[in-house]
């Protein structure tokens, strides 16, 4: 599959503000697209926002090719149709391909009903064509900003739960100690009384 990455230095640089605007960590994004055309306009606009761009033509192809590529996001366009756009989100969803990727459908026409069903199905956007790619830059960006703070917070949770799981553990070895030399004690206690009374009963004798 053919990937789409900006040179250093080329004819499509941007102006000196702009480039500064676009000088940001680099995304990786599969883009879906059974169109030629439409994959490649989109591709090109993307590599120029500096973002590296993967390219499958089938949800089939995109499945392959996660095996191997990690993508930060993942363009569907709802009119594919040998798997539809939502059966291909769920299969990649599924497969744990992209467990991180922000989900992003491009639909040709505003279409109430699929844009619901998309949604709902964990779809993170839908956009319409034609867009605004500076527009859709910022809301690419935002979505992955997003979704890196949430997976820190996730991290993060798990981490304290990890650290409150070890202290249990700890507390329950504190206790099963405490106990033991509590029984320790006991039997010490009871040793040292039978002691003292063992000698009283030969000093009562002696007497």
């Amino acid at each position: 599959m053919p990937f789409f990455k900006r040179n250093e230095a080329s004819q499509f640089d941007a102006p000196d503000a702009e480039g500064r605007a676009r000088a940001q960590r680099r995304l990786r994004v599969l883009l879906i697209d059974e169109n030629p055309t439409a994959r490649a306009v989109i591709a090109r606009r993307l590599s120029h926002l500096n973002y590296d761009v993967a390219l499958a033509d089938t949800g089939f192809s995109a499945l392959s090719l996660l095996v191997t590529h990690r993508a930060d996001i993942i363009l569907i366009d709802m009119g594919l149709t040998m798997l539809p756009a939502v059966a291909t989100m769920k299969q990649i969803r599924a497969a744990n391909l992209a467990a991180s990727a922000c989900f992003v459908m491009i639909a040709g026409r505003l279409d109430s009903q699929a844009t619901v069903e998309a949604l709902d199905a964990g779809a993170d956007d839908y956009v319409v064509k034609p867009f605004d790619f500076d527009i859709f830059d910022a809301r690419l960006r935002h979505l992955c900003q997003r979704a890196e703070q949430m997976g820190a917070l996730s991290r993060h949770n798990a981490e304290l739960d990890a650290r409150i799981a070890r202290r249990a553990v700890e507390l329950g070895e504190t206790r099963e100690t405490l106990r033991e030399l509590q029984i320790d004690r006991a039997r010490l206690v009871s040793s040292i009384q039978a002691l003292h009374d063992e000698l009283e009963r030969v000093t009562a004798q002696q007497g």
